[in-house]
């Protein structure tokens, strides 16, 4: 793991220490540790009185979530074995009653996020389309006002000089017909 490490271990029955991997690693270790900054020395130091500790308090944590999770699996088969059953189940005590009140608590609030979950899911969708309608109907008033905008330029900017042809084919204003 590219760590450099070093033993020394002293012993009641021995008076010299045991030392690993060498004198001369040993020394080298040691060395290139003391040069550096008394803050970086300190920083992962650790005795082994606190790393038991540690080990200890991590151990007690898994533990007790272990015994969490092994609970409410009980609570969840017994809540279902009440289902079956069709009431609570005679020699339930009053702690399992208070667990399973618990246990429904939970599921129920579960359900009930999801079933916002879910509403907000539909209203954001809903949203969407109504957006995406709008858009539409922007394009297609947008479309028009293009066309509108076109006649215009056609009206002011048209190859006739100052005179209009009629709506209506005819040359005739309305659409009458001159009468002859």
């Amino acid at each position: 793991c590219g760590v450099e490490g070093c033993a020394i271990i002293f012993s009641q029955n021995d008076p010299q220490p045991a030392i690993w991997p060498s004198p001369s690693g040993v020394h080298t270790v040691l060395s290139r540790f003391r040069s550096l900054p008394e803050l970086e020395q300190s920083k992962k130091m650790q005795n082994q009185e606190s790393f038991l500790m540690g080990r200890i308090r991590k151990g007690e944590e898994q533990l007790n979530k272990l015994r969490n999770e092994n609970r409410k699996k009980e609570l969840t088969q017994l809540m279902f074995q009440c289902l079956n059953a069709g009431q609570i189940i005679d020699d339930v005590n009053m702690n399992d009653v208070n667990g399973l009140y618990w246990l429904i608590a939970q599921n129920m609030k579960k359900i009930e996020r999801h079933m916002e979950e879910t509403q907000a899911a539909t209203v954001v969708e809903n949203r969407a389309e109504n957006v995406i309608g709008s858009v539409q109907g922007m394009e297609n008033n947008v479309g028009a006002m293009q066309t509108q905008h076109l006649s215009l330029d056609f009206m002011t900017n048209n190859n006739f000089g100052d005179v209009l042809p009629f709506v209506n084919g005819n040359n005739e204003p309305n659409g009458n017909r001159a009468e002859n």
